[in-house]
C-alpha cells in the first residue's frame, strides 16, 4: 500500500537569476559635474526579471499612502532595499571608497526608494515582468574627495 501525500500551493514569481546578483557599473563621473549638494551624474538603470507569475487575487496595502491596491486576476509585488544610508542624507545609498558622493534608488515612476521600507505595490502580469529602478551618483554635503567607490544593496520582493 502506499500512502502519497503533497499539497500544490500558490506560486509566486520566479526571480530571473541573472537578476539576483548583479554588478551595476556607474561609469566615471567628474567633480566637475558634482560641485553643489544635489548635482547628480549620470543614472543608470537596473532591471529585476520575474518568470513564472501566475494569475491570481492579490490585496497589498502602500505603505506610504496607505492606499489598498487589488486585483482578481493580477499578482502584486512590493520590493524593498536594504542598504546603509549616507550619514549626510539618509535617503540616499551610503558608497565607500570616496566621501561627497552617495546613490539615489528611484523607481520606474521616478519615485525615491525609501531604504528599508517597503515600495509602492505593483501589479503583475501573468508570465513575464520587468521591475526597472534607476541608480544615480548624487552629490552630498561632504567634502568631495575622488575615487573608485562601491556599495551594496540588498532587494527584497514581497507578495501578497
Amino acid at each position: 500500500m502506499l500512502r502519497v501525500r503533497g499539497e500544490l500551493t500558490e506560486s509566486a514569481c520566479r526571480l530571473d537569476m541573472q537578476s539576483a546578483r548583479q554588478d551595476v557599473w556607474l561609469g566615471a563621473a567628474g567633480t566637475g559635474h558634482l560641485q553643489r549638494a544635489g548635482d547628480r551624474a549620470t543614472p543608470v538603470v537596473v532591471r529585476l526579471m520575474l518568470h513564472d507569475c501566475s494569475r491570481g487575487a492579490s490585496l497589498n496595502r502602500d505603505a506610504r499612502t496607505g492606499n489598498r491596491l487589488w486585483s482578481a486576476s493580477q499578482p502584486a509585488v512590493s520590493v524593498s532595499f536594504v542598504a546603509s544610508a549616507d550619514a549626510d542624507n539618509p535617503q540616499l545609498v551610503a558608497v565607500r571608497g570616496v566621501s561627497g558622493l552617495a546613490l539615489r534608488l528611484t523607481d520606474e515612476a521616478q519615485r525615491d526608494v525609501r531604504l528599508g521600507s517597503r515600495g509602492a505595490p505593483l501589479l503583475l502580469t501573468p508570465g513575464q515582468n520587468e521591475l526597472v529602478y534607476t541608480v544615480t551618483p548624487e552629490r552630498t554635503r561632504a567634502p568631495l574627495l575622488p575615487g573608485s567607490y562601491w556599495a551594496q544593496v540588498d532587494f527584497r520582493l514581497d507578495y501578497e
